[in-house]
């Protein structure tokens, strides 16, 4: 899955902001005193091997600190190559497979269901409600797909957000990390008694259903139109190829517009999500995040991570929708010529 280094980008520069440190724990003098004592070892803490900006303090070698800040998608990608590995940029891909298959296997289907009956109930009783069907199924839809995967998402993004210091250290996987949220239940006195540690797995779900309904009810309403319109060009004449064309430019077109505007609920979202002190995980809400961020960021800081999810948003909606149309077509093509 390529386009799961998209996430990448997006979710680094939303957790920078969150206040997430990608420098070395031990990069500052008090921390390093603390860990090697008064009578400091060698040590290396540059950001990269081949980091030639590093300066000795003492018998230590560690890098300034911009080395450890992220300016920009690019730089997201020329930091982790250098400093982790290119192979970190698909770190999650399996959380993301996990992810892909159940909720697209939930999300499509019900789409269409719920089109189907809402079209048809509304053609009978309220026809100027009909072209709003999309938009209420496709929030629907999203809303049943994204709670029930939701703990899957909640491990990519936790995967994602984190560097891992320790070289040569295998990072932990979606199981591990999902261990590793429910454990911060139990060691935390004030909540084991009342809470159950599961309920952690589902932190963040309110902000995840503000981001995600409004993202489909404002991709389907104007995909359909738009896909509608495309394949009225060509008529009785559509095969295969058209419907597959159709279906992507709208898909790109629906996925683009649709990210934009809830890009300040993917920060939201990606900050809930991150938040490691559970008592505050639990009582913050999306509208408080919205806040939180925008104190501390203004309008910039809602929009943190904007251009690679619009990049990555666009393309995935118009491969899913194409190639899920393009399979119902050619079934539906081999049942007629067989009947």
């Amino acid at each position: 899955m390529s386009k799961e280094v998209f996430y990448y980008p997006r979710t680094r520069l939303q957790a920078q902001a969150a206040g997430v440190p990608y420098s070395h724990p031990l990069s500052n003098f008090t921390s390093r005193m603390a860990f090697f004592g008064p009578n400091m070892m060698f040590a290396d803490l540059r950001c990269s091997p081949s980091c030639t900006r590093a300066g000795i303090q003492g018998t230590v070698s560690i890098c300034p600190p911009d080395c450890f800040q992220y300016k920009g998608t690019l730089d997201v990608f020329y930091k982790i190559i250098r400093q982790e590995g290119i192979s970190r940029l698909w770190r999650g891909t399996n959380a993301g497979l996990a992810l892909a298959v159940p909720t697209v296997g939930i999300y499509l289907p019900c789409y269409d269901i719920f089109r189907n009956q809402l079209e048809a109930f509304t053609a009978e009783n309220a026809p100027s409600m009909t072209a709003y069907a999309p938009l209420v199924a496709g929030a629907l839809a999203r809303s049943l797909a994204c709670t029930t995967c939701y703990p899957i998402e909640l491990a990519r993004t936790r995967m994602q957000a984190f560097k891992e210091f320790q070289r040569g250290k295998k990072p932990p996987g979606v199981w591990k990390t999902l261990i590793e949220v429910v454990s911060h239940v139990k060691s935390t006195s004030n909540l084991q008694n009342n809470l159950p540690s599961y309920r952690l797995l589902w932190t963040g779900l309110g902000a995840q259903l503000a981001r995600d309904v409004p993202f489909s009810a404002i991709c389907w309403s104007t995909l359909e139109p738009v896909r509608r319109r495309l394949l009225s060009v060509t008529g009785d004449e559509s095969n295969a190829v058209t419907v597959l064309g159709a279906n992507f430019s709208a898909g790109f077109v629906a996925g683009s517009l649709a990210a934009a505007a809830t890009c300040p609920l993917d920060v939201a979202k990606t900050r809930r999500q991150i938040e490691k002190d559970p008592v505050r995980a639990l009582r913050m809400t999306t509208r408080q995040t919205l806040m939180e961020i925008w104190r501390d960021g203004g309008m910039r800081g809602l929009f943190t991570g904007a251009g690679p999810r619009v990049g990555r948003a666009g393309p995935s909606v118009g491969i899913v929708v194409s190639f899920y149309e393009v399979v119902k077509y050619v079934l539906h093509h081999s049942y007629a010529t067989s009947s």
